[in-house]
């Protein structure tokens, strides 16, 4: 016979109650608070000095921390996964996207989404990998997910997390930095979520100037658009005091919008377009810049399930947004088929005038 029971359904309520207040006290005393701008060291900086009227070939992808290839769902995207489902799969999507980077050769690569040391991608540190394969190109990463646990979902939860922006480049790099987004999640969901950033490297042009090369990864699962409003306008204030002080300025990465020129109803898809899907708000683009976007070639497929052809909603939201004095030669979606990464990646030429 239980002598107290009132006792013991405090026991029942209160425990629980407690460890989610020291696990809530945990993410708070850990969490990551960056400044608005950090300054990021070049490793491996290479000597060559980037030159007007030359060629000069640019590609961004989202890799998806190697773990949302095309047997995959993510829990955000109304999936129940949020890890890779096993370590050699994580290595394989490496693997797999480092050969295709290899063989592209591009002169300047923003990559999304690389992991450091992360739960869900058992730990590999795809940075130092990716790196490691490009010994002619000096390298900055810049962290926008930084978190000890994160608990969702319930059943096989994210984990540690601590992930970035990279980019690399064949071209001396003058200074790198991390510029911080305006806006969060309410609280304490923000506590599990990104810290959005852009990562701007400087490359000094031969007979003066610059050219900024930002690499870029917007909010996506915001309700109502608002943090992605006051992002855009951060970055499109940014972008144009750079070029009226007559530099160049490319930005690439993935804009998690549909792209101006786009129209995802030329894909067959049977499911519809997930929540967050929406066009670029079309005074977004500051004038005389330009959208090198290839509108034939699907950026990024619904991870509400496994990728089948035909069926998941694609669409493009990965591309660049070019300066003035900055010509569009060509640009190419590279249509890999989801095959190791939730995005496809994107190539363009550009010459600097």
């Amino acid at each position: 016979m239980v002598r107290n029971p009132s006792k013991w359904l405090l026991a029942l309520i209160g425990v629980p109650a407690l460890i989610v207040f020291l696990f809530l006290a945990f993410l708070i005393v850990s969490d990551y608070r960056p400044e608005a701008e950090i300054p990021l060291d070049i490793e491996h900086n290479q000597d060559l000095i980037l030159q007007k009227n030359v060629p000069l070939t640019v590609m961004t992808f989202n890799i998806g921390y190697c773990g949302l290839d095309a047997g995959e769902d993510f829990f955000m995207d109304g999936g129940t996964h949020s890890r890779c489902r096993n370590l050699g799969q994580t290595w394989t999507n490496l693997k797999e996207i480092t050969r295709f980077l290899i063989a592209a050769a591009p002169d300047l690569l923003a990559l999304q989404e690389v992991d450091s040391r992360s739960s869900r991608s058992y730990r590999v540190d795809e940075r130092a990998y990716l790196q490691t394969h490009f010994p002619g190109h000096g390298g900055v990463f810049a962290v926008n997910y930084q978190v000890p646990w994160v608990p969702v979902p319930i059943t096989r939860p994210m984990g540690a997390v601590q992930s970035g922006l990279l980019t690399l480049s064949r071209y001396r790099i003058s200074a790198a930095v991390r510029y911080r987004y305006p806006g969060s999640e309410a609280w304490p969901r923000q506590l599990a979520e990104l810290d959005r950033c852009f990562l701007q490297i400087r490359l000094p042009v031969a007979g003066g100037k610059e050219l900024l090369l930002l690499n870029s990864h917007l909010s996506v699962f915001d309700k109502g658009g608002r943090i992605r409003k006051l992002q855009l306008a951060y970055l499109r204030q940014r972008v144009m005091a750079e070029y009226e002080s007559g530099n160049h300025v490319i930005v690439g990465g993935d804009w998690n919008h549909g792209l101006p020129g786009t129209d995802a109803k030329r894909f067959k898809a049977v499911m519809a377009p997930p929540a967050w899907y929406v066009m670029i708000p079309e005074d977004f683009s500051p004038p005389g810049f330009a959208w090198a976007v290839d509108k034939t070639v699907p950026t990024i497929r619904s991870n509400g399930s496994a990728y089948k052809v035909g069926e998941n909603f694609v669409a493009v939201i990965d591309g660049f947004l070019v300066s003035p004095n900055v010509e569009i030669i060509r640009v190419s979606g590279c249509d890999l088929d989801f095959r190791n990464s939730d995005h496809n990646p994107v190539a363009a030429v550009f010459i600097l005038r």
